[in-house]
């Protein structure tokens, strides 16, 4: 008997350490001195690794236009997936609210036995009742002044919503594309311009060195070149690094791995027009029209009236109906008498009218929160139309100084080129000295980064206002896109 016992003992111990190992590994830290992994986390992990988006292929030998990039983020990067999963599940609800106007029809299985001792007289017997029922149950709100025809209308605002806000997030993919793009064009042409830097600066180092073997230069100038080269070579591996990032941004935008190699196009093959061509205006009336951010807003307000309307409905009853029919089958045993069996169809109609007479004033706060609600909708549609209003303004002066900084730029090119051709050759022929060189040199290469620059600002200016005015997800565009 005690070895009963004590085997009962471990036992009982051993449940209950068991049943207090789930709760151990969610207990907190035991202090905030060092990281914290519990049980769960390696679970944790394995489940994460479940979830990848499934991967496609970029190919890399394929030079990809700013179209096709775009196509590839619409259909892969996660974000469309989650709007467009909301926007159907929107819709279900939708559909939810709408089954309100159909009746609810139930149908219902019964069977049992109900076995009791019923007294007569002074002596007890025993009876048995067994039965079997099938019935249906219809109930169907006949008016109800308006309360569900405000829940659909409010559900079909919120589809609304839910639709123009999935235009809107690829707006937003498409200007982070756009913009991804533009970054990576920039730095693959800063490379180019950062090689030809280097190019003049090994031609100037080349040439002091010349000069030095000829007895027509000093070591310091030779020394001075070689800095020149040196810091043009750390200003080329600069741009080369920021180029690899903005190519790994560029995958991360298209929803694949940021390892991924994808080739763009050059920057001298990318058109751009030669002004903005409209005014600032007729870009401020178009985003009004197009911007899904404002549907959005507008939208909600239609969701408040629609509230409204069901949350007045609440002073006015309600008027329903409900259908009952069923098939009973009954069967009786009773002790020292006959059984007995029955069967037939039973049913019920009943009207029923519902009106809260007094509720502490329930109702009437809860059509002032409406009256709230609706005014805070319109307050927030009205804000944003005066934000996309700025929007637009700063976009369009935006593309307005790039144009002229474009110009500036080119011009700055074309004398600094000429400046550092005159400066070199002189200081072959031995009429200018080494540092005029070097500064020509340097101020040409800034020119080349500068006019790369500007040029991409151009492009970058005008997907901005393209994603400003909405223009970015029309099927006709009304002006010339990037």
């Amino acid at each position: 008997m005690p070895l009963m016992d004590s085997t009962y003992g471990i036992r009982r111990m051993l449940l209950i350490v068991a049943s207090a190992l789930p709760a151990l590994s969610q207990s907190p830290p035991p202090s905030a001195g060092r990281p914290w992994h519990s049980l769960d986390e390696r679970q944790i992990i394995k489940d994460a690794d479940r979830f990848h988006q499934p991967a496609f292929r970029v190919e890399p030998d394929k030079t990809y236009s700013l179209a096709e990039l775009i196509d590839i983020a619409e259909a892969h990067n996660p974000e469309t997936r989650v709007a467009w999963e909301r926007a159907r599940a929107q819709t279900d609800m939708l559909g939810i609210a709408r089954s309100e106007l159909y009746p609810v029809l139930s149908a219902i299985a019964l069977s049992g036995v109900d076995r009791s001792e019923v007294p007569f007289g002074s002596q007890f017997y025993r009876q048995t009742v067994s039965g079997f029922q099938i019935s249906l149950d219809l109930n169907y709100t006949i008016f109800d002044f308006g309360a569900r025809r405000g829940r659909i209308d409010a559900e079909r605002a919120r589809v609304l919503a839910a639709n123009v806000g999935f235009n809107d997030t690829h707006r937003k993919l498409i200007y982070e594309v756009e913009q991804a793009y533009y970054r990576l064009l920039n730095n693959s042409s800063q490379e180019g311009a950062a090689r030809a830097s280097l190019a003049n600066a090994q031609a100037v180092q080349q040439a002091a060195e010349a000069r030095l073997r000829g007895g027509l230069a000093a070591l310091p100038d030779v020394l001075e070149a070689r800095s020149a080269t040196a810091q043009a070579q750390y200003d080329l591996q600069d741009v080369i690094g920021a180029e690899e990032i903005a190519r790994g941004d560029l995958a991360t935008t298209l929803g694949t791995s940021a390892t991924a190699m994808i080739r763009v196009q050059s920057l001298g093959d990318m058109p751009t027009p030669a002004a903005v061509g409209e005014s600032v205006d007729q870009a401020i009336d178009r985003a009004l029209q197009q911007r899904p951010d404002l549907q959005e807003q507008v939208a909600g307000i239609r969701q408040a009236n629609a509230e409204q309307k069901e949350a007045r409905a609440d002073y006015y009853p309600k008027l329903n109906v409900r259908a009952t029919s069923s098939v009973q089958s009954l069967y009786l045993l009773q002790q020292t008498l006959p059984s007995g069996h029955t069967t037939d169809l039973t049913g019920g109609l009943a009207f029923s009218l519902n009106w809260t007479v007094f509720d502490g004033g329930a109702r009437r706060k809860r059509v002032a929160e409406a009256d709230a609600a609706n005014r805070r909708a319109q307050a927030q549609a009205g804000a944003a139309r005066d934000r996309i209003e700025d929007e637009v303004w700063t976009a369009y002066s935006n593309l307005s100084t790039a144009f002229r900084q474009r110009d500036a730029a080119t011009a700055l090119l074309d004398a600094a080129t000429q400046s550092y051709s005159a400066a070199l050759e002189s200081y072959n022929y031995g009429v200018r000295n080494l540092l005029d060189v070097t500064a020509a040199q340097k101020v040409l290469a800034q020119a080349r980064s500068a006019d790369v620059l500007a040029r991409t600002r151009v492009l970058s200016a005008l997907a901005d206002l393209a994603f400003r005015t909405g223009d970015s997800i029309q099927a006709g565009p009304r002006r010339p896109q990037p």
